[in-house]
Parts: structure tokens; C-alpha cells; sequence
């Protein structure tokens, strides 16, 4: 990539051009463009900021669309940095420039950045700001016929309802934001979110981790086509379910392919030493792996969700594990083995005998877990059944025809 010569490119920007000059104009635009690139490209939030504040003038001397454009892309450019490069004031800029867009009446450049608030919004867990202006955007959206924005912005509404636990209109907003997109096209970023949240209800709502491996595959391809930081999510939650589905031993294989390899780091590498405890049925190294990749196990709102699930998995696979040798074993000497308090432990061997996991019961007076033996069932005993019903019928038969001769 050129140097780029931020002195002759903010002089451009800062020049008067005839509205006329066609040549001039998309200098200045392309001017600004540049600009906000190396700002957005070297985390300057505060450069930024100013250089969307100062094109201001400038926008009112080309058309709706160009001056849009410029904007949207600019936003998008700080909305993009992270939040203590933004120093918290992206709902602060994106205001601004909503009300510079409504007094000017510019208003698909306003319905456009107010899709982009309730995203901040949902950002900063205002999920009732959200929902009160996503509301009010869909009613103007569906006037207006602007599907591809109304599909935005049914996903921020199915992402903040499910932010709130309420599954059901989450699952209702998605599937009507997926009901539109399939009309229209619908640009990669787009999509590969579709495919995200679709992939995360189904783990979360249904359970089904084999539809939303497949969901969060899309998304990653998705995301990796147009080179974007959420491929790398994407890439994680498909981890996640081959873990949830017992399919571990299949998460180095995907790690090796080549679209993954280039997103190693210690993002992944926490999934995969989860996908290696998992593997091993070892809770200790579950939790071993849990402390010290705590900061990115435990932030991510998606893969949490499910660490408690997988604990629990993990404990009585562990459990299994440990009293597989034994027709009858202390429930103290199991919990000195698991490092966990005898309590813990003789209430999930309880909760695994009922759901029919380990076949034997629970000697509470003596404090002994009683393994029995998997009986084969007796063939013989079915077969004989099977022979007498099948005489009593052969003797009713003969019974009737007996009874018709005399």
C-alpha cells in the first residue's frame, strides 16, 4: 500500500470546490475517503470524528446519494475501531450526524444511521432504546419499501430480543428478516450475519447444534470472503457445536483447513483446549483451560451461554470415567478424585441414574454408589411368548371350525 500524505489529502479536503467541477468534486471525495481510511487504519477515533464534522459543508454541494455514501462509509469507519479508541462516543457522533441528516431532510441518510444507532444501542446493552427505535423504523420502512434496510433492522430486533431472553420473538423477527432477504439481494456482510443469528437460536432455542454448525459455517464463509473480524466468531461457534455434539476429535481437523489457519490466535486456541478437555472427559483440564483463557471464554455473550452446559456434560462424562472399573465405590473417595464437594457429586450420580446414564442406585446409609451390570436380554423368554400367542390363536381357529361341523 502507497504512503499516504495526510497533509496534501487534509489540504484537499479543506479547499473550496466549484459544485460544477466534476473533476474537483471527486478529488475532494476521494480525498475524504483516503483520509478517513488512514485514521480508521491507525485507530485515530478523534481525527475521525472531526474529519465527519468537517465534510458537513461539503455534502450540501453534491448529491443525496454521493453525500450518503460518504457519510455512511465514514460511520461505519468509526463504528468500526474499538471502544477505547472511540473513547464511548459513537452514539454521541452518530446523533450528530442524525440530526444534521433531519435537518436537511435528508431521509434515507437518517433512516440509514438510525439503523446503525439501534446497533449501537444493542452495543451498549440499551435494549429498550433499541426496541423503541427499531419500531418506529420498521413502521417508516415499510412505507417507504426499503426492504434492505427493513432486513437490517428485523436482525438487530431478533438480536436484542434474544439479549433479553425473550426466544420467541427473537426466532418471529429473524425469520421475518429472512423471509424479505430471500427477495432481494443481500450483500455478503449482510448475510453472513442472517446465518449467525440463525445458527445461534438454534443452539440456543432448540438445542440443535447440527443445523447451527451448518448456519455458522455459511456465516463464516461469509464473513472470510469479504476479509471481516467476525469470521473469527463465526469460527469459534462452529467449534462450539462440534464440542456440544461430542464430535471434539473433529476440531483439529477443522483448525487445519485452509480457511481457518488464518485466524489462529488466542481466541481459538481457547476453543481448542476446550475441544481437547472435552475430548478427554477431563473436568480438571476444563477448568484449567476456563481460568486461564477467562477473558475470551467468558466475554463472549454466545460461547458463555453454553460453558455451564458443557460443565455439566463434562462432570458426568467425568463421573462415567472414573467409576467405570467399580461395581461399588465410595461416594467420598469419587469426590476426592474429582475435587468436588461429596455433595455436588451424589446429586448429579442421583440426576445421572434417573436420566438412565449409569444403571445402579445410590446406598445413601452406607454412602456407596452401587454399578450394576448391563443385563442382555433374554431372547429365549421372547421367543416362547411369541410361540404361545401364536398356538392360542392356531387353537381358537380350530375351536371355530370344530363348533361350524357339529
Amino acid at each position: 500500500m502507497a504512503p499516504v500524505d495526510v497533509t496534501e489529502l487534509d489540504k484537499i479536503v479543506k479547499s473550496d470546490v466549484d459544485a460544477n467541477d466534476e473533476t474537483a468534486v471527486k478529488e475532494k471525495e476521494q480525498a475524504i475517503l483516503t483520509l478517513g481510511e488512514h485514521f480508521a487504519t491507525n485507530n485515530d477515533g478523534a481525527e475521525l470524528r472531526n474529519l465527519i464534522s468537517a465534510i458537513r459543508p461539503f455534502l450540501q454541494q453534491v448529491s443525496k446519494a454521493k453525500a450518503g455514501k460518504l457519510v455512511r462509509r465514514l460511520i461505519d469507519l468509526f463504528l468500526d475501531l474499538d471502544d477505547k479508541t472511540t473513547c464511548g462516543e459513537e452514539v454521541i457522533v452518530c446523533r450528530e450526524c442524525i440530526d444534521w441528516a433531519q435537518k436537511e431532510r435528508r431521509v434515507f441518510l437518517r433512516q440509514a444511521l438510525e439503523a446503525k444507532l439501534i446497533g449501537l444501542y444493542y452495543r451498549h446493552a440499551q435494549y429498550e432504546e433499541a426496541l423503541a427505535l427499531g419500531t418506529t423504523l420498521l413502521r417508516e420502512l415499510k412505507k417507504l419499501d426499503d426492504k434492505a434496510l427493513f432486513v437490517e433492522v428485523e436482525l438487530l430486533e431478533s438480536k436484542v430480543y434474544y439479549k433479553l431472553g425473550n426466544l420467541q420473538k427473537s426466532r418471529a423477527a429473524l425469520t421475518s428478516a429472512r423471509t424479505t432477504a430471500n427477495g432481494i439481494f443481500c450483500p455478503p456482510k449482510l448475510q453472513a450475519a442472517l446465518d449467525m443469528q440463525s445458527g445461534v437460536l438454534h443452539a440456543a432455542d432448540e438445542r440443535d447444534f447440527k443445523t447451527a454448525y451448518s448456519y455458522f459455517y455459511e456465516s463464516f464463509e461469509g464473513y472470510h470472503s469479504i476479509e471481516h473480524r467476525l469470521a473469527v466468531d463465526s469460527l469459534k461457534y462452529m467449534l462450539m457445536c462440534k464440542i456440544m455434539l461430542n464430535s471434539a476429535d473433529e476440531v483439529p481437523g477443522i483448525l487445519s483447513s485452509k480457511l481457518a489457519v488464518k485466524y489462529s490466535g488466542e481466541e481459538i486456541d481457547s476453543m481448542r483446549d476446550i475441544a481437547l478437555a472435552a475430548h478427554n472427559r477431563s473436568l480438571a483440564d476444563y477448568s484449567k483451560v476456563l481460568e486461564t483463557h477467562k477473558e475470551w471464554l467468558t466475554r463472549d455473550p454466545v460461547i458463555s451461554k453454553h460453558l455451564y452446559t458443557l460443565y455439566d456434560t463434562l462432570l458426568g462424562q467425568n463421573l462415567e470415567k472414573l467409576t467405570e472399573p467399580y461395581s461399588r465405590v465410595q461416594i467420598e473417595h469419587v469426590a476426592k478424585l474429582i475435587n468436588l464437594p461429596k455433595a455436588t457429586v451424589e446429586k448429579k450420580l442421583s440426576l445421572m441414574i434417573l436420566d438412565k446414564k449409569l444403571k445402579g442406585f445410590l446406598d445413601q446409609g452406607s454412602g456407596v454408589l452401587v454399578l450394576l451390570d448391563e443385563q442382555v436380554a433374554d431372547q429365549g423368554y421372547k421367543t416362547a411368548i411369541e410361540t404361545l400367542h401364536g398356538l392360542s390363536r392356531v387353537v381358537d381357529q380350530l375351536y371355530v371350525k370344530a363348533k361350524n361341523l357339529t
